[in-house]
């Protein structure tokens, strides 16, 4: 969350209520005189003088997503109860459970670091401590812990801060002293087995772990939560608080600051008590006299009994105690009330205890052995591809009714979100191994390879009797760091990181071969499988906002199941295939046809030796001839973005589209898509073949920078017998499509099916028109599109043919944003063809070698073609429109007659900052002529551009006339060349994602004056980033007075910075406000790395450029 983190209240009755704790804010309430009692102004002062200083702002950080909470930063606050020793009291959701980064803030503003020493299991409590000779400057005394002092009717003081403002008192008074503990989330923190306290006192965000003290300056109660509704606060009471700080102060008495070995008992028997009333006790079956006896043998006063309410699956009490058992005795003692329960647990841990219940009337004795509760809290985790998994701890075996211990994802990452594990799913199975523990997953994932394709069975709490099964890729690239286990360092505070598995592992050893695409790893799905998973299909995930699909099979793992019906699919194929050269050779004769070398080659299909079997019956198809000769070309794209490489203002993390093979030889296929479906390098890609069914990887080897489409390369040997099926379609470049033409739209549903119709051509150029998003990313810019008078609808992409299945255009997505209704943007696309002649010049380079930097495509190297292109962004105005503008009759009449259809004139938008023509052109200008050739359309200066390139001065620029304020004006305007890589290197700094400004940032029309700098792509939750609040969508022109220009310096200037140093950061936002700020690098849990493509290996490399040296972690 980009504000803070949340934490949920629930107050009484049930009803939810959220919490967040940088929102909550405390507003003074002077209540009348009379409400003071004995208590007068002057005495509240003098407490408030006292209490005051020892209150502090608590600035938390949450490194890693674990057990119950999330990755995020909040504040809150907390209070010194140790001066001498350094010990601050707070909430156990303030401390959390897992890694944490906290600052306290006196109220003089001076800034201490604070570690983290205790957390209660299960009470929302908590220690930090410090060191208090930082104090340097200020007076301040430690709050005693009153616990006893807690009455109804007790003016209380609630001191606490205002989302980290300011210190702000509440006034209120208790009101309960035995309310249930307040419950907060389904699937988070919750506290049982306590009574809280309660006021009519509204606390906000921020409040949580303030002192409730007394008119004395004493803390009778530690704030936890609020009910917003009723503008009721909950304090939780001080007695086991009490104990552990007293435990921990002995411990450091006895043995000095070293918390390593301190031990604070905390026993359970893993069930939950409710306090009921002897009227709802009577009615479960409490017989009289026993009822009887509780009341004479409890205190004054005892209004109910303890029963219980729920026993976690597997623990001391599973299949003993049942919801519904009314607590009697316990080791022969009357017990009613939560404290002396807890005191006798916390007393016996290790040992037996006897209980006496009743049950539905029925006496019951049942003997059980306490657990040690920090024995079932988990205090290591494994953190792999992005993903946080660690054993089940009691707070979510309780939330979820599982047993304690299972492998339980707290945070799904890349790889298990890519295969849509759910947040919360309990790892049953990986790989077709057993997964009881921790230790058994990372066994298994050891012995994998990377790239491998294997089955995970998991449960989920939403539907926990089926399992459910999916498929998780292995990362082939180096998306993340090798697979590392945090443990927890007690008398550090800190998570201690070392590797999980060994170096000589089959993970780590393996390695992706130089542009190789490897498929033998890769687990393919016969047709029999992906229909049975097809219809099973879920969309119910709740952390998937990407159209994410989940595989699912009831309990059954269908991985290895018969191949039945395939020979009939691939005979099927053979059969159109033979059509369809019928139609192909009279294509051919044609001699319309753009035709490359070695683009179908024949590959014999051994039908002994395939997977294929079990012959049946073919069905009748009433498919067109386009649809026949087409569907064999097409492919089903599926991308997926790492979350740590969402660059060049990518807005989503997947991505589904149709794509057609435009070459296939034995060495290479290409594959045109729409960067709609594949926006950047950095994806991991996965074809679906339509004329066979398999499924391999893909790597991206041409960006277009101008155009709406990409180039994704195949190994052709990895489709095995369907390499002979599949087949690279027929591109139709001349002649260009009018308007009126008939063509046939064909492209793949989900389920590979082949979907066509008939249509007919409205618009063959019109031009597009997208504005800039709310975050930058790519636009097709500069291009004119295709309109039908019917399609599909704005998801379909495919192609448009003739009727002989010749490709036209290719029917891509294009991305934008649309304002609907209210005043925020919302991402929408829609479809338009693209003529094949755009895809086809670029085509006929990479296949016949034009020279550019050599790309490793399926382990031969080959050059790639640089593009060279006007950087300006222009639009169309009509003729009549510019003749309004000044321009001169004979101009009117010289652009008319070059182009009668479409009779207009290119205006500059814009020039993209850096550019060679920025300095030349400006906004308004009409391009009237290059070389003195009228231009009318987009076409006309990529013309020139390439005109250009096969000149003798390729650098010389375009000599270009144009129409300015009524002017005439001839200038030579420079072009640029730019590759089809995209960004191919980002830095992750401090927890945000560095990159050199790409083209859609530069297409703003603005770079800093401070050199350029470089650009903050995206941020982290839980990072420094996200703690100091330096957000995503601005350039970074300065570290500590250091210039960055460019990503290499500024490489060089982090190099420099030290772990726990603040740093000085100069930004300027992209609507161009400068701002200074300060964070502190956090090189322990965040160190600095970065992510290049090797064109060599065809790879992208994963490297280290500063980390904390693991001897003084």
């Amino acid at each position: 969350m980009a504000d803070g983190e949340t934490s949920g209240m629930l107050g009484s009755e049930g009803v939810e209520s959220s919490m967040k704790e940088d929102n909550l804010g405390m507003e003074i309430d002077a209540p009348p005189s009379s409400r003071e009692g004995s208590a007068t102004a002057e005495d509240w002062r003098r407490a408030l003088d006292r209490v005051v200083p020892a209150v502090v702002v608590l600035r938390t950080t949450a490194t890693r997503a674990f057990d119950t909470e999330p990755a995020g930063a909040s504040y809150a606050t907390g209070f010194v109860v140790d001066k001498g020793h350094g010990i601050i009291l707070t909430n156990r959701h303030v401390v959390k459970p897992g890694p944490v980064v906290a600052e306290a803030m006196f109220v003089n503003r001076e800034e201490i670091p604070v570690y983290p020493i205790y957390r209660d299991p299960v009470h929302d409590f908590g220690f930090f401590r410090y060191d208090p000779g930082a104090i340097k400057f200020l007076e301040y005394e430690e709050i005693p812990l009153t616990p006893e002092a807690a009455c109804v009717g007790l003016e209380i003081r609630v001191v606490g801060n205002d989302s980290g403002e300011k210190v702000s008192i509440l006034a209120g008074t208790l009101a309960r002293l035995d309310r249930d503990a307040p419950h907060y989330k389904k699937d988070g923190y919750n506290d049982f087995n306590t009574f809280y306290m309660q006021a009519a006192s509204g606390t906000k965000g921020g409040s949580s772990g303030s002192p409730v003290i007394d008119c004395k300056g004493r803390a009778v109660a530690l704030n936890a939560g609020s009910k917003s509704s009723s503008a009721s606060a909950f304090f939780l009471p001080l007695e086991r608080v009490v104990r552990a700080l007293t435990l921990i102060q002995e411990h450091w008495n006895s043995f000095g600051s070293n918390l390593e070995t301190v031990t604070i008992p905390r026993g359970t028997l893993q069930v939950t008590f409710l306090h009921k009333g002897f009227d709802e006790t009577r009615r479960l079956g409490l017989k009289s006299e026993t009822e009887q006896m509780v009341r004479l043998a409890s205190p004054f006063g005892e209004t109910g009994m303890l029963v219980v309410d729920s026993v976690v699956p597997g623990g001391p009490a599973h299949k003993k105690l049942e919801p519904g058992d009314v607590l009697v005795h316990v080791n022969g003692e009357v017990v009613t009330q939560f404290l002396k329960l807890e005191t006798l647990l916390d007393d016996g841990v290790h040992g037996e205890i006897h209980l006496q219940i009743e049950r539905g009337g029925t006496t019951l004795t049942v003997n059980l052995m306490v657990q040690d509760l920090h024995t079932i809290t988990p205090n290591y985790f494994l953190e792999v591809s992005g993903a946080v998994i660690h054993q089940l701890s009691y707070q979510q075996a309780r939330n979820f009714r599982f047993k304690c211990g299972l492998v339980y994802v707290a945070e799904t990452g890349y790889m298990l979100s890519r295969a849509c594990v759910p947040r919360h799913a309990i790892i049953k199975k990986f790989a077709g191994e057993e997964i009881v523990q921790l230790d058994d997953f990372i066994s298994v994932l050891a012995k994998l390879s990377k790239g491998a394709r294997v089955p995970l069975e998991y449960i989920s709490h939403i539907d926990r009797h089926r399992n459910k099964s999916v498929l998780v890729t292995i990362d082939r690239h180096e998306w993340y760091a090798p697979p590392q286990l945090y443990t927890r360092n007690d008398s550090t505070g800190l998570w201690i990181a070392s590797p999980a598995i060994s170096s000589d592992s089959a993970l780590l050893a393996s390695k992706v071969s130089g542009g190789q695409i490897n498929a033998s790893s890769t687990r393919v799905l016969s047709v029999v499988e992906s229909d049975h998973l097809e219809h099973k299909h879920q969309h119910d995930d709740g952390n998937s906002t990407d159209r994410s699909i989940r595989m699912q099979t009831d309990g059954e793992n269908i991985v290895d199941g018969s191949h039945s019906n395939e020979d009939l699919i691939l005979e099927k194929k053979r059969r159109r295939i033979e059509e369809e050269s019928t139609v192909e050779s009279i294509i051919s004769s044609n001699g319309a046809v753009h035709n490359f070398k070695d683009q179908a080659f024949e590959h014999p299909i051994n039908l002994d030796n395939s997977d294929l079997s079990q012959d049946q019956g073919t069905e009748p198809t009433n498919a067109s001839l386009a649809e026949q000769v087409i569907e064999p070309t097409l492919v089903m794209f599926e991308v997926h973005v790492p979350p740590s490489c969402m660059i060049d203002g990518v807005h989503s993390q997947h991505f589904f589209g149709t794509g057609v093979i435009v070459y296939h030889s034995e060495t290479m296929g290409l594959v045109a898509v729409d960067r709609n479906t594949v926006a950047v390098s950095v994806s991991d890609v996965m074809l679906s073949f339509a004329a066979y069914p398999m499924e391999i990887p893909g790597e991206v080897v041409f960006l277009h920078p101008v155009h709406n489409y990409a180039l994704v390369a195949y190994d052709p040997s990895a489709l095995g017998a369907g390499a002979a099926i599949v087949r690279a379609a027929k591109l139709l470049p001349e002649p260009a499509l009018r308007r009126g033409d008939s063509v046939y739209l064909v492209g793949l549903s989900r389920s590979l099916q082949a979907t066509s119709r008939k249509s007919i051509v409205t618009n063959p150029c019109a031009a597009v028109n997208i504005g800039s998003a709310d975050c930058p990313r790519y636009r097709a810019t500069n291009m004119e599109v295709i309109e039908l008078d019917t399609d599909f609808g704005s998801s379909f992409s495919g192609v448009l043919s003739d009727e002989h299945g010749r490709v036209q255009a290719l029917w891509a997505s294009f991305s934008t944003q649309l304002k609907y209704g209210g005043s925020s943007l919302e991402d929408h696309q829609f479809v338009r063809g693209i003529p094949i002649y755009a895809i086809s010049e670029v085509l006929e380079k990479i296949i016949f070698g034009a020279s550019g930097p050599l790309l490793l495509i399926n382990g031969i190297k080959k050059p790639m073609p640089l593009v060279r292109i006007l950087e300006v962004e222009l639009y169309p105005t009509l003729l009549s429109k510019a003749r309004s503008f000044g321009l001169s009759d004979s101009w009117v009449q010289a652009l008319a007659k070059k182009d009668a259809a479409r009779r207009q004139v290119l205006r500059v938008k814009g020039c993209l900052a850096g550019s060679k023509a920025e300095s030349l052109l400006e906004q308004g200008d009409m391009i009237l002529a290059i070389n003195k050739e009228p231009i009318t359309c987009f076409r006309d200066i990529e013309n020139a551009c390439q005109e250009l390139d096969r000149s003798e001065d390729p650098d010389g620029g375009l000599r270009m006339t144009i129409f300015r304020q009524g002017n005439e004006i001839d200038l030579v305007v420079g072009t640029d060349v730019r590759g089809g890589n995209g960004t191919t290197r980002l830095v992750n700094w401090c927890g945000c994602i560095i990159q050199d400004p790409h083209s859609a940032v530069r297409a703003l029309g603005f770079l800093p004056e401070e050199g350029h700098g470089v650009y903050v792509a995206r941020w982290c939750h839980g990072s420094p980033v996200h703690r100091y609040s330096l957000y995503a969508l601005q350039w970074i022109v300065e570290i500590n007075g250091k210039l960055t220009p460019d990503l290499e310096t500024f490489v060089q200037v982090t190099k420099e910075l030290e772990h726990g140093e603040f740093v000085r950061v100069k930004t300027v936002h992209l609507n161009g406000k400068p701002r200074v700020l300060t964070l502190k690098q956090d090189l322990h849990y965040w160190p600095t790395w970065e992510l290049k493509f090797d064109r060599d290996t065809a790879t992208w490399r994963r490297s280290i450029i500063k980390e904390l040296d693991s001897s003084t972690a």
